[in-house]
């Protein structure tokens, strides 16, 4: 099988890494790539141009393509891809509006009876401040509508915080709301999904904000680990039953099956279960710790995923844990520096998996490209010494001002200490 992948980061490596690996694939190339991607293998290709995409994969026979990111969904790339007659694997446009669309997602879930915090909507910059000036209680949640990388959400805990994230990211047009705040651990459950049935993965815990002890801004995630304590069999349950399945069949009611990845971020608080969002694709940096631990071909899912025979599957996950932690640009997530020499690289042992993120190899050497540069990743039974071994690890790495946090799994500690 020849495969394409769309996109440029760790997710994408990742994926590549592991059709090579599980013996679905025998090419797999990716567009655009980075310098994690073998050159003869990278494709010069952006990851919107659905056109030099489409010509690409008639040139090279592709048997199938697989989206990494969320833009190209939500702008159709399998509607177009599928005009073609080329497989692909994702969402079309109508789909993937539950994660282009926050509002679409959260009318969705109150449609359907899915467990989600309440939200009060707003049009545009002048109403929102307008409320803020009578809420007494923080912190709320402030969510944009549409896609933002990640970074479309302000958790404000004071007046002046909120004012602030507004006027810094609200336009006068924008499409925003306030959702009610819930506290408890946020866990991230993906399944994969033929627009009939949904097979669930392992869970993961992503670390969405940039500084240690979940402080300051969000992030596109600065690492994760997998599966995530907090998560038994019976929650795992309650997750497919009450959050995972309804969506699946609440799409499907409304004329658009659910094909690709459902990815679910939910918040646990002792035997409350909520929906925090929707994404349609792998998460990142979820994924690197989820398909280190998959037992089953990742080729064979998603081949049954597109010819919608996927019901009578299973998935099996190693036993033990993974972990990653993402080396940042210094700067991240606003201005950083890119072109900066990574060092250390051929130094790692090898039981430690590198899945790069923003980095380009020219002249013999790798080069950091974009904010988050590297996935530092590891498998093993016992999730306090892997972590340490992680964390040993990393310091065999360096780039001017790069920066990780040193927290990562903390949550977990609390339940295998």
């Amino acid at each position: 099988m020849r495969y394409l992948i769309i996109g440029s980061g760790g997710r994408e490596h990742a994926l590549s890494w592991r059709l090579l690996n599980d013996g679905s694939a025998r090419e797999v190339y990716v567009a655009p790539g980075n310098g994690g991607i073998h050159e003869q293998y990278r494709v010069n290709i952006q990851v919107n141009d659905f056109e030099e995409i489409s010509k690409f994969c008639i040139k090279k026979k592709i048997d199938i393509v697989v989206v990494g990111p969320e833009a190209p969904l939500c702008n159709g790339i399998v509607d177009e891809m599928e005009k073609m007659k080329i497989p692909i694997f994702g969402p079309s446009k109508r789909a993937a509006q539950l994660e282009g669309s926050k509002l679409f997602a959260k009318m969705l879930m109150e449609k359907y009876g899915i467990p989600t915090a309440g939200h009060r909507d707003f049009n545009g910059r002048k109403e929102i401040l307008e409320y803020i000036e009578g809420v007494g209680t923080y912190p709320i949640v402030i969510k944009l509508d549409g896609l933002a990388g990640g970074k479309g959400v302000g958790i404000p805990d004071n007046k002046k915080s909120a004012i602030d994230f507004i006027k810094k990211n609200v336009k006068e047009d924008s499409q925003v709301f306030i959702e009610d705040y819930l506290e408890g651990e946020e866990v991230s459950v993906l399944g994969i999904s033929d627009g009939e049935s949904i097979l669930p993965f392992i869970s993961a815990q992503d670390h969405k904000r940039i500084y240690d002890g979940d402080s300051g801004p969000n992030t596109g995630g600065m690492g994760a680990y997998s599966p995530a304590p907090v998560m038994n069999d019976e929650k795992s349950l309650r997750v497919y039953n009450e959050i995972l399945k309804p969506t699946v069949d609440g799409m499907k009611k409304e004329g658009f099956p659910f094909k690709g990845i459902l990815y679910a971020g939910i918040i646990v608080n002792g035997d409350d279960i909520k929906i925090l969002e929707f994404n349609v694709r792998f998460g990142d940096p979820e994924v690197q710790v989820i398909l280190p631990l998959l037992d089953t071909r990742l080729g064979d899912l998603i081949q049954k995923t597109i010819s919608g025979d996927l019901g009578n599957n299973d998935i099996l996950f190693n036993k033990g844990y993974a972990i990653s932690v993402v080396m940042a640009s210094g700067g991240y997530p606003g201005s950083y520096k890119k072109g900066v020499e990574i060092h250390g690289l051929d130094s790692i042992s090898d039981d430690i998996r590198i899945f790069h993120g923003g980095t380009d190899f020219k002249d013999d050497k790798y080069y950091t490209q974009g904010g988050r540069v590297l996935n530092v990743t590891a498998i093993g039974d016992d999730f306090i010494s892997l972590r340490e071994k992680v964390y040993s690890e990393i310091e065999k790495l360096s780039f001017k001002d790069a920066y990780f946090r040193r927290d990562i799994g903390h949550r977990a500690i609390k339940y295998l200490s």
